[in-house]
């Protein structure tokens, strides 16, 4: 075929695809093609646009390392990391919402016994956790792996911080044979993701911000479930309503509830409570 216009070059590259011997691929090309020239003809961009829309893609790639994944900060902006989290995750009742990874998860986190200090002994407003992780149908889930991670008050992550000489404000922990957990932390800020570079661009130009509400991020593992990954979100922080990401959640939001000295803290803290419910693998 030949002489493609605007009206049949879509289908003359669908095509294309016809000797594709896997069904899926063929159908995600089919749909991705499709899609991408309809909002070509759609929004009919210039030659220079095109090629800043190129040269935008190219940064982004560029800006990725092993501790700073650009893409997904794309991604996450565009609320595309929460719509394909949504279609994943139809959860049933008594399971907890999910919502977004985001770029600061370590895999292997140090993994410390209940009750450990995760700050180092950071001279910030402590904060005491505790949960319980349980299936949906209210089964306690003795020996559930919960990792940890969460900004210091300064809204930064360990990998943000070039001085330190392991990890900060992250762990992982086993649940008790009651399925309960419990740890010691400092109280997470809220805070802009990295916006120094084409996604934090991307933002200014929509006139967008880039901050994120306080949270602490879990993600919890337990044989014959599904592993969760989520964040609780603290009820007095800003931007709940307006989160970068789009990964805020009624459920996920929560008291970080003021509490005076007494143990296991000796002084002023916030206290944090949250129950957690896994979906079993056959989806009940």
């Amino acid at each position: 075929m030949r002489d493609f216009d605007e009206t049949n070059i879509t289908a003359a590259v669908i095509e294309q695809f016809e000797a594709a011997t896997d069904p899926r691929l063929k159908q995600i090309m089919a749909s991705l093609v499709r899609h991408l020239h309809d909002f070509v003809r759609d929004v009919e961009p210039t030659f220079e646009e095109w090629s800043f829309a190129i040269d935008f893609l190219t940064r982004t790639g560029q800006m990725c390392t092993d501790k700073r994944q650009e893409f997904i900060l794309l991604s996450d902006t565009l609320g595309i990391s929460m719509l394909v989290d949504a279609i994943n995750h139809r959860m049933p009742e008594g399971a907890t919402e999910t919502t977004v990874l985001g770029p600061f998860y370590v895999e292997g986190p140090p993994e410390l016994p209940l009750g450990a200090d995760v700050s180092n002994g950071i001279a910030d407003e402590p904060l005491l956790v505790e949960g319980t992780v349980s299936s949906s149908d209210g089964t306690p889930l003795g020996g559930a792996i919960v990792d940890m991670w969460q900004s210091d008050s300064d809204g930064y992550y360990d990998v943000q911080q070039q001085d330190l000489d392991g990890p900060l404000l992250r762990a992982r922990f086993r649940t008790d044979a009651a399925g309960r957990f419990w740890f010691r932390s400092i109280m997470p800020a809220y805070y802009p993701i990295p916006h120094d570079g084409p996604v934090g661009q991307m933002l200014a130009a929509t006139e967008r911000h880039p901050n994120r509400p306080a949270h602490v991020h879990f993600m919890i593992a337990a044989d014959g479930h599904e592993t969760l990954i989520t964040h609780v979100f603290a009820a007095d922080s800003p931007y709940l309503d307006s989160d970068a990401v789009f990964g805020v959640k009624n459920s996920l939001i929560t008291e970080f509830a003021r509490r005076p000295a007494g143990l296991p803290i000796d002084r002023d803290h916030r206290h944090l409570a949250y129950d957690f419910g896994l979906k079993r693998l056959d989806g009940k």
